[in-house]
């Protein structure tokens, strides 16, 4: 049995999807600026997968989604036009983040930084997330963008994003928000949420690879991602890839509607719920963050002796996917950052095990890495020289 258990990563493309996305290769191909027939027949398919995106997020239609490759051009966009249109052209120089965004955030301040930024890395508690007060009182008369994600990919954690997007509105600081890990998992609603942009990519819920957005609302300045066209209202220029716009759209419709919020909620959280419960069941594991205030499908679970790559390599040759982390850096075996972010200490660091589930899971398969889960556990334990079972050391959540 195969048992995909890595959706945080990337998810399959629905079947619905796909179909969707066929006929934009060989049969309605125009380009859609054109005028001719060939091009306002695909024109008008472009249209309706707008139409599904801005349903999908609550906005409304004097705002702007722009296509993009996927959400880290999206996240690139925001902070580097926010350094040349707030920064460089005024009088703001200083950014708020989270220690645990994703890299795609991260490595951009980083680079910022570089060129005079500066940027705040808030710490998260001990839940793994942050209050909205810690983030009004990082805010500083020269404060241009508070960038702070709607879910943690590691952990599944759910920021306070309306909170945080009401204080920014008072204060007149724009506010940005990597929704990836969010949208189709949760309701992403982006103006009861008061967020000025967020970023999102098609594969994270069901759609393909490379194709992603940005959500900017009316009235944000932000310098065009590419000039030399009209395309996306002159701020990314060149030829829409229609077939993955089209599939993204219909992803983002069957993910978003309220029937499929409350399978993620129910069912899916049901399958993880399963799952975490009888690796907690084992000595020594510990749910990183807690169970409160999450995405329905994430648990990113400490196993005490028992090394991350270890047990994916154990897992692997029973056909069962999950990760160490970001996938985006999981060629890098070096302690996850997020947990160091919350204090752990460089043992534990190293044996996190993320498990994201998705509507496609079953029972079935749950049991059967259930199974093997425990065996992997067994005989890592077993050879590992650093682990010895101590009965009071055993807790459920860290």
């Amino acid at each position: 049995m195969e048992v995909y258990l890595d959706n945080n990563a990337t998810t399959k493309v629905d079947e619905k999807v796909y179909e969707e996305m066929k006929p934009f290769f060989c049969e309605i191909y125009g380009n859609p600026n054109s005028l001719h027939s060939f091009g306002s027949a695909t024109h008008k398919k472009m249209v309706e997968a707008l139409d599904y995106l801005y349903d999908g997020i609550g906005a409304r239609d004097e705002d702007d989604i722009i296509i993009t490759s996927n959400a880290t051009e999206a996240n690139n966009w925001v902070l580097k036009s926010v350094y040349n249109d707030y920064i460089l052209e005024g009088d703001k120089k200083h950014i708020i983040t989270s220690e645990v965004e994703h890299p795609a955030i991260t490595a951009v301040c980083n680079f910022l930084e570089k060129k005079g930024v500066e940027v705040t890395y808030l710490s998260v508690n001990e839940d793994g997330t942050l209050t909205a007060d810690a983030v009004a009182d990082a805010i500083r008369a020269d404060t241009a963008l508070v960038s702070i994600m709607w879910a943690n990919n590691e952990t599944g954690k759910l920021f306070p994003i309306k909170e945080i997007g009401a204080i920014c509105k008072e204060k007149g600081v724009l506010f940005h928000s990597d929704a990836t890990q969010a949208i189709g998992k949760v309701k992403v609603d982006v103006h009861d949420a008061n967020v000025d942009m967020i970023s999102f990519s098609a594969h994270k819920f069901h759609g393909p690879k490379g194709v992603g957005g940005l959500y900017i609302k009316a009235g944000v300045k932000l310098t065009p991602y590419m000039h030399g066209g009209e395309q996306m209202d002159g701020r990314r220029a060149g030829t829409v890839d229609v077939a993955s716009m089209v599939g993204m759209g219909k992803a983002m419709h069957l993910a978003t509607n309220t029937m499929a919020l409350a399978y993620e909620q129910n069912h899916v959280g049901m399958l993880r719920d399963k799952l975490e419960r009888a690796i907690l069941k084992l000595p020594d594991t510990i749910v990183i963050g807690g169970k409160e205030n999450r995405t329905p499908n994430t648990t990113l679970i400490s196993i005490k002796g028992v090394e991350g790559e270890a047990m994916l390599w154990d897992l692997n040759q029973n056909g069962i996917a999950a990760s160490t982390g970001s996938a985006c850096a999981s060629e890098d075996l070096e302690a996850n950052p997020v947990m160091n972010a919350f204090g752990s200490d460089s043992e534990l660091a190293h044996t996190g095990i993320r498990f994201s589930l998705s509507r496609f899971n079953t029972e079935e398969q749950i049991e059967y890495a259930i199974e093997h889960i425990k065996k992997a556990v067994e005989r890592l334990r077993g050879i590992s020289s650093s682990y010895a079972y101590t009965p009071k050391n055993h807790k459920s959540e860290l």
